[in-house]
């Protein structure tokens, strides 16, 4: 079975790239500005985390996991 990393063999890209474009930002179901990132520009397989959200365990190195803020603002991008 192959070795999957998040960033280096997955499609996903890299997590750098989702931190550059999310942290500090609110998602929004509008556009993208400076302060806000547009939902439907994000990855097919993600989901976005609020503090004390139930989540699913299983892991699934391809799914975007959006951390947020109680305000919505974007505090952490990981893979899984």
């Amino acid at each position: 079975m192959p070795l999957v990393v998040p960033g280096i063999n997955s499609n996903m890209g890299d997590k750098s790239e989702w931190v550059n474009k999310l942290m500090g930002k609110k998602i929004s179901d509008g556009g993208s500005d400076e302060v806000n990132f547009a939902k439907k520009d994000l990855p097919e397989s993600h989901r976005v985390l609020k503090p004390g959200d139930m989540k699913t365990m299983d892991h699934n190195p391809d799914r975007l996991n959006v951390h947020v803020n109680e305000d919505g603002t974007v505090h952490d991008v990981t893979y899984g």
